[in-house]
């Protein structure tokens, strides 16, 4: 493989003619749950759930969020990467958005996920140390990657509770 300009990208080229390989590095889709967790489930507001990875600062805490298996829906993985890595049974209340995370080269597809009948959260040990339950009107959006979803699913779920004040 050598490397060669094509479409105004670097891309690998195979420099053999007849065969017209080329690499792509294209983003890789993940999906990432906000978890609003209802200890109560008659309670109109939940607590959302972030999760601090295996390896990561103590104090840096983020979303629910994975890789998508081959043939599987983006609701699909959202609701089994809770499962696997919370051990909730969660349901998909709607898509947040589609964002780009640049510095990883990943494509973040973001659900508001529910899990209404509580539940024991149980850590996936090899992927997360721990987890906190933060308040609605506690969470703060942060900078880089999943944090640009917390803001737009803040800006449409605390709209109603804004509203009550």
């Amino acid at each position: 493989m050598v490397e060669t300009e094509q479409d105004g990208f670097k891309r690998l080229v195979c420099p053999d003619n007849t065969c017209g390989h080329i690499h792509y590095e294209n983003p890789t889709p993940v999906v990432a749950a906000i978890v609003e967790y209802f200890s109560d489930p008659g309670a109109e507001y939940g607590e959302v759930i972030l999760a601090r990875g295996v390896g990561w600062p103590r104090g840096a805490f983020g979303l629910i969020t994975g890789f998508l298996e081959r043939g599987e829906t983006v609701e699909q993985g959202c609701i089994r990467e809770v499962k696997e890595e919370l051990g909730l049974d969660g349901k998909i209340d709607k898509m947040v958005g589609v964002y780009d995370f640049v510095e990883q080269n990943q494509l973040i597809i973001a659900f508001h996920v529910t899990v209404k009948n509580g539940g024991e959260i149980t850590l996936q040990p090899d992927e997360l140390e721990e987890y906190r339950k933060v308040p609605l009107h506690k969470l703060k959006p942060w900078r880089r990657g999943t944090g640009k979803a917390v803001a737009d699913f803040l800006s449409y779920r605390l709209l109603p509770m804004a509203a009550k004040l």
